[in-house]
């Protein structure tokens, strides 16, 4: 049995982090490491890339979490590629063992006009942030099913929610409709999927910022934005520590919810101090 230990509480199991080469999947691989977890971290970028828009990799990644004394194993797979899809969580699992908590992450944040948005754009997002989903969840559920124990995070966002009105503004919301519809389905598959597996001990829910996260990711899509809304930023470790308190939380207790992280981590009173 694993030494869920206050300090260490996911010591012994194996957790799934996709998007995991740079921003918020970096926070949540480095938080749940230091809880003890063996970690399989996947993403399309391995290696690091001086000319690429944004920096991150896998191998920096795993090379941070070695050095805290962890274990990453590092999975090249573009999340847009259901052949690629089919063979994480295998391979997870011929490396680590069944994987114990699923944090899906990652995400294809295209923007545009509802009224312009291409169907390559659509389809994209939708592969990403909602098929990705279902299918490495679907692949994990099996093992945690026999295990009858199991925690799955979606990541989702605040775009999910509808816009005030009529009247409306000025089309200032309109390009993230289609990225919020999809995490808008990915919410309503979290709470589906919650209720079919309840019976089975394993708890499904999301967690997402109130606003924007500071990443060098947020920084170049809506950098302009945080710096006349500073309060509406709140940094990364707050959800990492959400995600680290759904991946040990009590199934039969916390299930279903779709949440926001600080009003979370102020619920269930664990909000860390960030230091600047």
């Amino acid at each position: 049995m694993p030494n869920t230990s206050s300090e260490r509480p996911l010591e012994g199991r194996v957790a799934l982090i996709t998007g995991a080469s740079r921003g918020i999947g970096v926070a949540i691989a480095e938080r749940l490491a230091r809880a003890g977890a063996s970690l399989a971290l996947v993403a399309r970028t391995l290696e690091p890339d001086a000319g690429a828009r944004l920096q991150g990799s896998l191998a920096e990644t795993v090379a941070m979490v070695e050095r805290a004394g962890g274990r990453a194993l590092p999975i090249v797979a573009d999340l847009a590629n259901p052949a690629d899809r089919a063979r994480i969580v295998p391979e997870a699992r011929a490396a680590l063992g069944p994987v114990d908590v699923l944090v899906h992450n990652a995400a294809a944040a295209i923007y545009a006009p509802v009224a312009d948005i291409p169907l390559k754009r659509r389809q994209i997002t939708f592969e990403v942030n909602v098929h990705a989903t279902l299918d490495l969840a679907q692949a994990v559920l099996p093992e945690m099913r026999a295990r009858k124990q199991g925690w799955i995070v979606n990541l989702s966002s605040a775009s999910s929610r509808h816009p005030e009105g009529p009247p409306f503004g000025h089309g200032e919301s309109t390009t993230i409709t289609v990225y919020g519809a999809s995490k808008a389905a990915l919410e309503r598959i979290t709470t589906g999927l919650a209720a079919e597996v309840y019976d089975d001990g394993i708890a499904v829910n999301s967690i997402a910022p109130v606003a924007a996260v500071r990443t060098p990711g947020a920084e170049a899509l809506v950098g302009e934005l945080m710096k006349k809304n500073p309060d509406l930023v709140e940094p990364v470790e707050w959800l990492a520590e959400a995600v680290l308190a759904l991946a040990t939380c009590d199934p039969r207790t916390c299930t279903g919810r779709i949440l926001y992280s600080g009003p979370f981590l102020d619920e269930i009173g664990r909000k860390p101090t960030i230091r600047a």
